[in-house]
């Protein structure tokens, strides 16, 4: 085979002494700006391979509030098992959440129950208790352009119109069904004032001894140090379902809702449904059997937040979920319907590892005593607070729930038990 040799190289051309100056400093400065470029990435490796790196996780704080026991101002998980109780569901990733018993104040159940943290529209369940008393259902409202001013860019809506009238009924409706921020802001003008509405709700946060809890708007959109915990959201929820109005607006899961009144025609009206997927089973979600409300919101800076409240058999219970880290379409749900789930089974296997606190006017400012540790037996100020004289709450009567029927006992005061009386879920649903 022939052997091929490479071509010679042409010759070069001889290089002007002035060229060959102005091509050395061009290489100076080339090395210099590579050496520029190639600096900070040397100086960003880290010193050792396994260095950590830094958590964008936010951890709670190393303390909290110490309000209704010293378990729950401990960070993470509390939780006091007997033999045989079942354990707490796997795959729990809220901030913070709590479960607990509305009539007796026993928490089951907490994580990081006083963590601080942005509540979204759950905070309208403050708003609720607030103004609720102040106006009649039948009051009529004709809404001003000033009622609608100042809403959040993209809030939530029902649908109000100006110069159009409603009910107090219906703004309420509103409120809780399609967590309308337009409801919101018109009960807070008919108030005063949005500001004197915020006020308000501080005042009666205080009142119910709900001290992590910071309003700085009515309707729970994100506000620069917003704030309130699991704990408080549910204290708001035990206070609201007190309350035959609060409790009839919460669990209502469709209605209907007044349209534009033209001249000469009939006011037409339009469906609305709640934004509670435990209720509705809406938008993929799966209704809770027991479930009676309460409230849930979602904001960027909150997330997903969800108080809720079930009934099986004569057991009652409440729990909060604030912020999963898991983004899954109704996650929070989830969440609360896992909690819902143990709590039902463990309600009588679990010691408690703290209360739900009765408010200032009857156990007086729980953030300047120290908590001491829930041992499942209250104190008589507590009991005076939060029960009537058979040791259970006035408000509450009885209701029971089993294979999908509905048995109300209207108010026959049993001799153990009390309880508020739950919605007629299925009629609602039009089951």
């Amino acid at each position: 085979m022939p052997t091929i040799s490479p071509s010679p190289a042409p010759a070069s051309a001889p290089v002007p002494r002035a060229a060959r100056r102005r091509t050395g400093r061009r290489a100076a400065a080339a090395a210099l700006v590579c050496a520029a470029l190639t600096a900070p990435l040397a100086m960003a490796v880290p010193a050792y391979a396994d260095e950590p790196k830094p958590s964008k996780t936010p951890e709670p704080p190393a303390t909290m509030s110490a309000v209704g026991g010293d378990r729950l101002a401990k960070p993470g998980t509390q939780v006091e098992l007997k033999e045989g109780a079942p354990k707490l569901p796997k795959g729990l990733s809220g901030r913070s959440w709590i479960v607990s018993d509305p009539e007796t104040g026993d928490v089951l159940a907490a994580h990081n129950a006083h963590w601080r943290l942005p509540p979204a529209s759950t905070l309208k369940m403050l708003f609720a208790d607030t103004l609720l008393p102040k106006f009649p259902k039948t009051q009529k409202h004709t809404v001003e352009p000033e009622d609608l001013a100042g809403m959040g860019e993209g809030s939530s809506l029902v649908g109000i119109k100006e110069h159009q009238t409603y009910t107090v009924h219906d703004l309420w409706l509103g409120v809780f069904l399609r967590s309308g921020n337009d409801a919101v802001h018109t009960l807070a003008h008919m108030n005063g004032s949005v500001e004197q509405t915020v006020r308000d709700m501080q005042k009666q946060a205080d009142q119910l001894n709900a001290h992590d809890t910071h309003v700085v708007t009515p309707d729970g959109y994100d506000a620069k140090g917003q704030v309130s915990s699991a704990y408080d959201l549910s204290l708001f929820a035990r206070s609201g379902l007190q309350n035959a109005d609060f409790r009839e607006y919460c669990s209502t899961a469709f209605a209907q809702f007044p349209g534009e009144a033209k001249k000469g025609k009939k006011r037409p009206t339009f469906g609305i449904q709640n934004t509670n997927r435990l209720l509705t089973g809406v938008y993929g979600g799966k209704p809770y059997e027991g479930i009676a409300g309460v409230k849930n919101g979602n904001t960027t800076n909150a997330g997903s937040t969800f108080t809720g409240v079930a009934q099986r058999g004569d057991k009652v219970l409440l729990v909060t979920v604030m912020n999963p880290a898991k983004k899954e379409l109704n996650e929070v749900y989830k969440e609360t319907a896992a909690l819902f789930d143990w709590g039902f089974a463990a309600r009588d296997k679990v010691e408690p590892v703290g209360r739900l606190v009765g408010p200032k006017s009857k156990e007086g400012d729980a953030s300047k005593h120290s908590a001491t540790k829930s041992d499942g037996k209250h104190s008589a100020a507590h009991l005076a607070a939060t029960d009537g004289a058979d040791g259970r709450s006035g408000a509450w009567t009885a209701l029971g729930i089993a294979g999908g029927a509905v048995v109300v006992l209207g108010g026959l005061a049993l001799a153990v038990h009390r309880r508020w009386p739950l919605p007629d879920l299925v009629r609602r649903r039009g089951r």
